[in-house]
């Protein structure tokens, strides 16, 4: 099984924060990740996110960089697929997608991904959990 991962189900992984079932739904894609054969696919701005998350907890002392190269080194190690398409869709399917669901362009990307391949979202976001749903996408 390939599904599109959005960072908020990654960052869970690495915070162990929120509610009770934010990190039970974090915890089943992982576990969905690590299954045999399944695969994620990330629109290429994920890498920067993933990074400005780090960078950012890390300035404000809640993350220590030995604590996001541990985190960095375990994300190397999964099926994670980074797509190198996202850019030449974001003036056009992408931006269409952020005005038509008036999400953000960042979110839009991965809703874009997973329409665009067929695939499943893993996502703890509720606008883009919304859209994805209006859009006819499976939520995974």
């Amino acid at each position: 099984m390939r599904f599109v991962l959005d960072n908020s189900v990654a960052m869970r992984w690495l915070f162990g924060d929120g509610s009770t079932s934010d990190q039970a739904y974090a915890d089943h894609v992982l576990q969905v990740l690590q299954d045999e054969g399944n695969a994620a696919v990330v629109p290429g701005i994920w890498p920067l996110e993933v990074g400005n998350v780090m960078v950012r907890a890390e300035a404000r002392q809640l993350l220590s960089e030995a604590r996001s190269a541990e985190f960095l080194g375990t994300v190397q190690e999964m099926a994670i697929e980074v797509d190198s398409r996202t850019a030449s869709h974001a003036l056009a399917d992408t931006l269409q997608l952020a005005r038509r669901f008036k999400l953000s362009s960042y979110d839009a990307a991965y809703l874009e991904l997973a329409l665009r391949q067929g695939l499943g979202l893993a996502t703890l976001d509720a606008d883009l959990r919304r859209a994805t749903a209006q859009a006819g996408a499976p939520l995974v």
